[in-house]
């Protein structure tokens, strides 16, 4: 999907990668994010991940891993025609706004395609990825039988997963079980690029995001006061401290 803006400035497109459960419906239009990137005259670019939203859900587990997603994202930039970055081109390559595992998907992204992401946010970030945690079988005997999950994070996430009519719930189930096959190792590819991390006060799945913090040289983070995992991504304020840190 592309949003162009009234008056496009001469910067790279936004590349948005949504969160689990999620689409670029839910995730960045409904949200305002989109309107308020297209505002400061940013080119917008996103795309439903495998599952999710309008996209399609494979039958093959490969097309969910991590590394199979990132190549696609990158085949999609290329498609759209997004150039390497040029000192001489302030429009080339692209900044990257990913949230929660879209956030994950990100961090990976510029590590391994330093070439293309001129700067990155990361929003709910976390150094250990929540859904290498999910417990698969409680879940689908949940989806079978109705046997309540015990795992407050596991109910959490199905619950979010089914939120949208159009999410494939088994395909979504399929992602985890891949992400399970390529745990999140953020130390061991860590891009370089200037990143912002962003969480809210309250979100406890972010709040190490220091680690990654860590990890990185250069990094800004903040914090959005009153917010949680599920709401941060409405908040003003991350908006404004996004737009501003790509300008």
């Amino acid at each position: 999907m592309f949003f162009e803006p009234e008056h496009a400035v001469a910067l790279p497109p936004v590349f948005l990668i949504h969160g689990f459960g999620s689409s670029t419906e839910l995730n960045w239009v409904k949200t305002g994010w989109v309107k308020a990137l297209n505002d400061a005259g940013r080119r917008v670019l996103s795309v439903d991940l495998p599952g999710h939203g309008g996209s399609a859900a494979p039958m093959d587990l490969d097309s969910y891993t991590p590394s199979k997603i990132r190549a696609d994202l990158l085949q999609l930039l290329v498609d759209y025609g997004v150039k390497p970055l040029d000192a001489a081109d302030p429009s080339s390559g692209v900044d990257l706004l990913g949230y929660s595992l879209g956030a994950r998907l990100s961090w990976e992204f510029g590590a391994t395609q330093p070439e293309l992401v001129r700067k990155m946010v990361l929003g709910g970030p976390n150094p250990q990825d929540p859904l290498a945690d999910f417990d698969l079988r409680a879940a689908q005997d949940f989806l079978n039988d109705g046997t309540p999950i015990g795992d407050a994070s596991t109910a959490w996430l199905l619950e979010m997963a089914q939120v949208i009519p159009s999410n494939n719930i088994f395909a979504l189930l399929s992602l985890i079980q891949a992400v399970k096959m390529e745990p999140f190792s953020p130390a061991d590819a860590v891009p370089h690029m200037p990143i912002l991390l962003v969480a809210g006060d309250l979100d406890e799945r972010a709040r190490s995001m220091s680690r990654l913090a860590e990890l990185a040289k250069n990094v800004q983070q903040s914090v959005i006061a009153k917010r949680d995992h599920s709401n941060t991504i409405t908040s003003r304020g991350f908006k404004d401290a996004a737009i501003a840190f790509l300008q």
